[in-house]
């Protein structure tokens, strides 16, 4: 007699075999705060009796005898679950859900639908083939509503679910739906990309057009919400597109074998297809396409596999393989969408990581061309992005990549942002299209290189980036370092911060964003002077670690010193040789630092000087005296 574990084991693997044959819908549900989403998903699980019912129910008895819940979970339970993450604060990520029927299997993306976790709905949205956009029927349109509508449309969700939730507190009003609906499509006209918009009149609490047909609704004709789920046509776009792998390894157990192994964003391949590799722009032929089960004469879109070619030539994680006759573009600077997911705004000219596909490199953004309202979508003015906020942006890498436009490939043409110094996920994007300045500007060689203009100087260049306070004596060590060094022979330039703020920056105020971008220009200036062999002395408050961060990046490995001029904001505050502490105290200076705008400190200067012990005279001796010591100047 077949053991009882045996048979449970034996039923699971028939369910998983059953569920390879039913298509797949992700899909997601949002909408504003208390709109319904967690009773609404708690009653799909519930109404389609959850994954294993058909194929366990025999066994039910025995499940309950083994001390398991049994199939069909308390419905108040599960709702009083989801209701308890959000309490538990799990509502910063995206919960994903599995559930099964009949004719199709499910995952579906549960997001909060506070305002400061719209980036969370963005990132639940990226991979939905429809949404779910809740709409409490006594509340209407709102705001939220609007932004996750905005956001949908711009990822490319074609289809979208208007589910008018809470019919049972407005009396199951057909004119109340009807008036909601209306509104809702002039409003997915005006967005555009919203192609099908099924309105459905509902209850998730009272089960009212979720599974069956509801009496209250008796002047409503269409389709219920799982009907509608699964029977929705999605199409398989991807695998009719033109081939796109972006390469996650390099797979070389042995000296017989090397293969590119990753994830088909789109198209087919099959061995004899001929590729290209960008940005080498490499060609070859496909030879094998190898998977854990054994050789493929075919894949598609959507699976990962390993492709062996019939020519070595150098490929690494970052790159795409393409099709041949049709490959993606290569560009280094782009016009993108762009939503702000962090609390801190969006400066121009600060640098951050840009991961797309399997691609990892350095980003720039420029000042947005306009941010968008996503109320009225008009074009608005705008000197950075807040929280949430949307804004179309150009983009500048340090290297240039493979890429499609958002529309045509969501996975070649969506990229993420990451703080550098925090490595948290900061924004989320669409590539429109690479700018035409990308490919017409190019690196022009000089045939007198860097190293010549240094040893005609007879010492290294560098870059002695003071920071510290307003007052804190910057610009008085700097002066006295630049006139010893002068004295020594060497060849140096002094970049002050008031100095350069008459000329080269006299366009940038004093508020965040000014203050990036001004640090932005003098290191890109201080980099053209090593470049000139220099030595070149930087004075000026550079507030953010983000920035100095920059001004490093910018420098060859040893050409850049920090000495942080570290002195405190009372003993900075009572020098006040300028008087602008007691004008920013009085309010008359706003954006001033220490006293209403950060000092960010930096953590590991290669010099740290305190005034406040030593003198300028002594502190410019040691700051030479190490600089001998690194080999920069010979004394």
């Amino acid at each position: 007699m077949a053991h009882k574990s045996d048979l449970i084991a034996s039923d699971i693997e028939g369910y998983l075999k059953s569920q390879e044959e039913k298509s797949l819908l992700r899909f997601i549900t949002c909408g504003s705060v208390d709109d319904g989403k967690s009773t609404l998903i708690g009653r799909l699980l519930y109404e389609s009796k959850l994954i294993f019912e058909d194929q366990l129910s025999a066994l039910e008895a025995d499940s309950k005898k083994m001390g398991t819940q049994g199939n069909r979970i308390d419905f108040a339970l599960l709702v009083d679950g989801l209701a308890s993450e959000r309490e538990q604060g799990i509502t910063i990520d995206v919960a994903y859900r599995f559930f099964s029927t009949e004719k199709r299997k499910f995952i579906v993306a549960d997001t909060p639908g506070h305002e400061q976790y719209t980036r969370n709905m963005a990132t639940g949205a990226s991979n939905a083939d429809l949404a779910i956009i809740l709409i409490d029927a006594r509340k209407g349109i709102l705001t939220q509503t609007r932004r996750h509508s905005f956001i949908v449309s711009r990822l490319g969700i074609e289809n979208v679910v208007l589910a008018v939730n809470k019919m049972d507190l407005v009396g199951y009003s057909q004119q109340v739906f009807s008036d909601i609906e209306i509104a809702y499509r002039a409003f997915a006209k005006e967005l555009g990309g919203i192609e099908h918009i099924t309105a459905i009149p509902m209850s998730a609490l009272e089960g009212d057009n979720i599974v069956e047909r509801s009496a209250n609704t008796d002047w409503y004709n269409g389709p219920v919400l799982l009907e509608h789920l699964e029977t929705v046509g999605v199409r398989d776009v991807m695998q009719t597109k033109a081939f796109r792998m972006p390469v996650q390894w390099v797979n070389r157990p042995n000296l017989d074998f090397r293969g590119f192994a990753g994830f088909i964003s789109s198209g087919t391949i099959k061995p004899g297809d001929r590729i290209k590799v960008l940005p080498s722009a490499k060609e070859s032929t496909v030879a094998r396409i190898v998977t854990i089960d054994g050789d493929l004469d075919e894949a598609v879109a959507g699976q990962s596999v390993t492709l062996t070619l019939e020519d070595e030539i150098d490929i690494s994680r970052g790159d795409t393989i393409c099709t041949a006759g049709d490959p993606a573009e290569v560009a280094n600077q782009f016009e993108t969408t762009l939503l702000w997911m962090a609390d801190e705004p969006m400066y121009p000219g600060r640098p951050y990581v840009m991961k797309i596909g399997t691609s990892t490199v350095n980003a720039t953004i420029t000042r947005p061309k306009y941010r968008i309202d996503v109320n009225t979508l008009a074009h608005e003015a705008a000197h950075e992005l807040q929280l949430n906020e949307v804004g179309v942006c150009n983009l500048s890498l340090d290297r240039a990549i493979a890429f499609d436009p958002y529309a045509d490939n969501r996975e070649t043409g969506g990229f993420i942002l990451i703080d550098k110094m925090t490595n948290a996920t900061v924004g989320m994007g669409m590539i429109h299209f690479a700018l035409r300045r990308s490919s017409n500007v190019h690196w022009q060689a000089l045939d007198v290189e860097r190293s010549t203009r240094s040893a005609m100087k007879g010492h290294k260049p560098a870059v002695l980036w003071f920071t510290g306070l307003s007052g804190s004596g910057k610009s008085t060590i700097a002066n006295i370092v630049d006139r010893k060094l002068i004295a020594a022979g060497a060849h140096t330039m002094i970049l002050d911060g008031d100095n350069v703020r008459h000329g080269l920056n006299k366009d940038l105020g004093f508020t965040d964003a000014d203050r990036v971008e001004n640090i932005r220009r003098v290191a890109e200036v201080a980099k053209l002077m090593t470049d000139a062999g220099l030595i070149t002395l930087v004075s000026f408050i550079s507030p953010f670690r983000a920035e100095r961060r920059l001004a490093r990046d910018l420098m060859a490995g040893g050409e850049f010193v920090e000495v942080h001029v570290d002195t405190s904001l009372e003993v900075a505050e009572a020098r006040d040789r300028k008087g602008l502490y007691k004008k920013a105290r009085a309010g008359l200076i706003k954006n001033f630092t220490g006293i209403d705008s950060p000092y960010e400190e930096p953590e590991n200067p290669e010099i740290r000087i305190d005034t406040s012990e030593v003198s300028a005279e002594a502190a410019a001796d040691e700051i030479i005296r190490q600089l001998a010591e690194a080999g920069v100047v010979t004394l």
